[in-house]
């Protein structure tokens, strides 16, 4: 009876050890699980997400109606930009122009048309900066690198983008003295507009300056025989004769 007694009360010492490590199995479990939750809280609005399949999803619609409406929100925020950067830019306030359109390429990073404007405004201010300081020189020329990449950057976004070509081609046949540079955008640009006769004649002072005499003669004759304005058309072969003469210098 003795050994009886003394095998019930080891089995009652195991059971009450075995329960006690359960449950401080279980207090240690509900300590994580609330050291999760804690921190799950933390990283979500309103102390954590809900507990129940249904109220998560009902919490993931809310969100995910939250993030649409950030999203519209976003995107109408650029859209103001772009608006008061190209009122800026029609009043000939440049500088404040620039300020808004690179609030506007961060909310609409991919827009060609702000990197257009931004090479736009870009150019002109440069050409604006004359001396007033001793980095005038750096200046200018960190304006005329940001028109440069500002007009690459929107055809990188769009290669059928017109106008960038046209800007670029102004920049390096008038202001970076890199003439042969222009060739090839102003005669993308003349492929879709072929009646611009103004790009025309810059395309010809391009050939004419690099030494392309034969190449600029035929595009003055090209604008000669196309337009109908007798303005242009004496200009064009005025220019022929400069050019003939240049090639016989």
């Amino acid at each position: 009876m003795k050994q009886f007694k003394e095998i019930v009360l080891a089995i009652l010492v195991i059971a009450g050890v075995s329960l006690l490590f359960y449950s401080l199995y279980q207090i240690d479990k509900r300590k994580t699980n609330k050291e999760l939750a804690r921190r799950i809280a933390e990283l979500s609005p309103k102390g954590g997400p809900p507990e129940s399949i249904e109220g998560l999803r009902q919490a993931i619609a809310l969100y995910e109606d939250q993030i649409e409406r950030n999203v519209r929100e976003g995107a109408q925020t650029g859209a103001y930009w772009k608006i008061l950067a190209v009122r800026l830019s029609d009043k000939g306030l440049h500088n404040e122009a620039l300020e808004a359109l690179e609030r506007a390429i961060y909310f609409t990073p991919e827009d060609a048309s702000l990197f257009n404007l931004t090479g736009v405004s870009a150019g002109i201010v440069a050409k604006s900066v004359v001396g007033f300081s001793a980095s005038a020189e750096k200046e200018r020329e960190h304006y005329y690198k940001l028109s440069e990449n500002s007009y690459k950057r929107a055809l990188e976004l769009d290669v059928t983008y017109a106008k960038p070509m046209y800007g670029l081609a102004i920049l390096y046949v008038f202001e970076l003295d890199r003439p042969a540079e222009a060739i090839t955008y102003l005669e993308r640009y003349l492929s879709m507009n072929t009646s611009d006769f103004h790009a025309m004649f810059i395309l010809a002072r391009a050939h004419a300056v690099t030494g392309s005499y034969t190449q600029a003669i035929e595009t003055y004759e090209r604008i000669i025989t196309r337009s109908k304005n007798k303005d242009l058309q004496a200009e064009a072969l005025n220019n022929i004769e400069i050019v003939q003469r240049l090639m016989y210098e």
